[in-house]
Formats: structure tokens, sequence, C-alpha cells
């Protein structure tokens, strides 16, 4: 069999400890002038970001019945109409009907909004609404990007790069605190909460996509959508993986995100970030493989040297195979001392070592002392999944 060999380096370790806090969703839609308007600080509250939106209805008209059968005239009809927006170019502006993203606001009262490439503008719409994340019921909207003008009072819209700047980096650290609080108990480690979005915030938001049922990415979350909202509105991370029973024990290697998951049933217990194989050593795509060998190498601290792409010496420094346990040939899951949230190895998937140990501890390995190719000994299954795309 080929093993793979991981390549030396200093860990890109996780930051340290962050505390989990309670996300607040900024919103600073404005209201109409029978409501007071709020402030426009991105600290404001809203409450439940993601409830269904009411698309607008046409104005619905109430007649009364006339067959009566005295000689009094019968009632006049009565109809009910939305009042006018009352904004400086009403045809720019509209007013959200429910507690929502601003993106779904828009999508349900402007879907015919024009944008140059067809796609809603989200991030010129934030910008446009001075950076509101959501809206509430009579909020006004202003859909008229780009304009330079607030066309909800007239005026200048008169918003500064630094001010994006500012705003972007405050959504950014929401998302990485609620990133940390959704990932605490599953292994995966804190990332810095820096108003930064690097490739480590990305391969945490395409986890939280992928376990959310949105589409994986390791892409920035653009303020103002509802992934956004969904991401803030969850209480917990379900389960990325399709199981056959509930105490099947499952591996899922998701080379989109990067990251190795691992549960029972509908239980996910850990997501560790990992790093597949590079171009031209892609680490294979596989359902429900089972694991085939485990090298323990208890002779050398558990460090194993691959026998195609070897090393001097085999020990920690030189980032080479740390307890392999393999599932392919010679690809395998295995410990490294580099383990960068991109694909870099020549085929395995590649665990900080001590992610490795708890998942060995896991499987039921972690006291092994030789190698084995037991079926009794192998009872885990490895499914990978997905293509990488660079951010």
């Amino acid at each position: 069999a080929v093993d793979d060999a991981a390549i030396g380096g200093d860990a890109a370790a996780p930051t340290a400890d962050t505390a989990a806090s309670t996300v607040e969703i900024a919103t600073t839609a404005r209201q109409s002038p029978d409501r007071a308007r709020p402030d426009r600080s991105d600290d404001d509250p809203a409450d439940d970001p993601v409830d269904a939106l009411d698309s607008v209805d046409a104005a619905d008209t109430i007649t009364v019945d006339d067959t009566s059968t005295t000689t009094s005239a019968a009632p006049a009809p009565t109809s009910t109409t939305e009042p006018p927006v009352d904004a400086a170019d009403p045809d720019c502006v509209v007013r959200a009907t429910a507690d929502t993203s601003l993106e779904s606001a828009v999508l349900g009262l402007a879907p015919n909004l024009d944008a140059p490439d067809g796609d809603l503008d989200i991030v010129g719409l934030w910008v446009e609404n001075r950076f509101a994340d959501t809206v509430r019921p009579g909020d006004l909207i202003d859909v008229c990007v780009g304009n330079g003008l607030d066309d909800v009072d007239g005026g200048d819209l008169d918003v500064t790069d630094a001010e994006i700047d500012a705003a972007r980096s405050a959504a950014i650290e929401r998302q990485q605190t609620r990133l940390n609080d959704l990932f605490a108990d599953l292994g995966t480690g804190d990332i810095a909460v820096d108003g930064q979005s690097g490739d480590r915030t990305g391969q945490r938001l395409c986890g939280a996509r992928l376990m959310l049922g949105l589409t994986p990415s390791m892409a920035d979350m653009h303020p103002g959508t509802i992934e956004q909202a969904t991401l803030f509105a969850t209480e917990a991370l379900p389960t990325p993986f399709d199981h056959d029973a509930d105490d099947e024990r499952w591996i899922l290697i998701d080379r989109t995100c990067q990251l190795l998951f691992a549960g029972t049933g509908s239980n996910t217990v850990y997501a560790f970030p990992t790093s597949t194989g590079e171009d031209g050593f892609e680490t294979r795509l596989h359902d429900r493989a089972r694991a085939i060998r485990f090298n323990p190498a208890v002779e050398n601290g558990g460090w194993h040297d691959s026998s195609e792409f070897p090393v001097g010496v085999d020990n920690p420094l030189n980032g080479n195979m740390y307890k392999p346990l393999y599932f392919d040939l010679g690809q395998a899951i295995h410990g490294a001392t580099h383990v960068p949230p991109v694909p870099d190895s020549k085929g395995c998937a590649r665990l900080r070592v001590g992610d490795h140990d708890r998942l060995l501890g896991w499987v039921g390995l972690a006291d092994a002392q030789e190698e084995t190719w037991r079926r009794e000994d192998l009872t885990i299954e490895v499914s990978v999944q997905g293509d990488f795309i660079d951010r």
C-alpha cells in the first residue's frame, strides 16, 4: 500500500478561547413618519430576524352583500388600501411588512428590482440603507442602489468608505462570535474575533452553511443576507450527514469546507479542521468506505514514515503521518503538525495531533499497540464529498 506524507511546518493553531456571547443583529432601516425612527448604529438589536415574509398583496375590497328585503338603501361599499409610501422618491422606496432580513424583504417587495448582473446587489442595498441587517414592519427600504441619494428623505447619501469598512468589520465580528458559539462543543477551536474574514473564518462559515442546509462555500457572508439571518437565528447546528441508523458511527470529510465531521446517527460529535489532498493528489470521493487499516506506530511515538514520500527521520518535527487510519489504499486520516485550511496533503486528510487523538479515542483505537487490519477493530465508515473552491 502507498502511504501519504504530511508536509512539515508550524501548526496553524486556532486562537485562544474566545467567550461565546449572544449576538445582536443590527437593524437601522428607516420607518414611516408615524413611527419613531431608530438610531442608525450597528448595535441596535432586532427581534426574530428570519420570520417569514408576507409579500404585499393587492388592496382587498370589502363589499357589503345587498340582499336586504327592506326598502332602506344598501350600505355603500367600503375598501381598505395600503397607505402610500411617504418618501422623497416613492418609486425607489418600499415598506417592510415583517421582521426579516434586508435581502428577504427586498426580494418579496421588489422582485423585479433591476441589477446589472441579474443578481440582487445586497451589499449595495446594505450600504444604501445605512447598514441595516434586518427590517421591521413599517420600515422604509431604499431599493435604488448607487444613485448617491437617500431616496427616503431626498438628501445625499453621505456614507464614507471609512464608515463602510467599520460597519463591515463589525458585521464580521458578530459572525465570528456566533461561529465560535455554534462550534464550541464540536472540538473545532475558536477563531479570532478580529473583524477580518480570512481563510479560517471562511472555513467555519462553510461548515455552518453545510450543516444548515445552505450552499457550502468559504466565501464571505454578507450582512443583510438571508444566510446571515439564518446563522444568527439557529440555536444548534444539525448533522451534515444522512445517516442510516441511530447507532451508526460515521466520518464525513468535506473537501469544500476542509472540515472533518464525526458523529453517531443524527448526533455530530466533532467538526475538526482538516487539510485534504492538493491538486494532482486529491483525496478520493467515497460513500461510506470502511476503514481498512490502522497503524499506531508505537515504536516511534505514533509517527509513521510514508513509503512513497519518506522523510529522513520519523518524528513530529517533519510533519509526517501520525497514527494513520487508512480508508482507501494509501489514503488515510492522520495527525500532522501543519493543517492549513486549504488542500495541502498528498491525498490524506490531515488533522491536528490532538484532534486525531480525540478521534481515535472516540473510534476505540486509542490503546491499540500494534497495526491492525481486523474488521472487528475497524468499525467506522468514511465518506468524502465536495470540491474545494478557493476564496
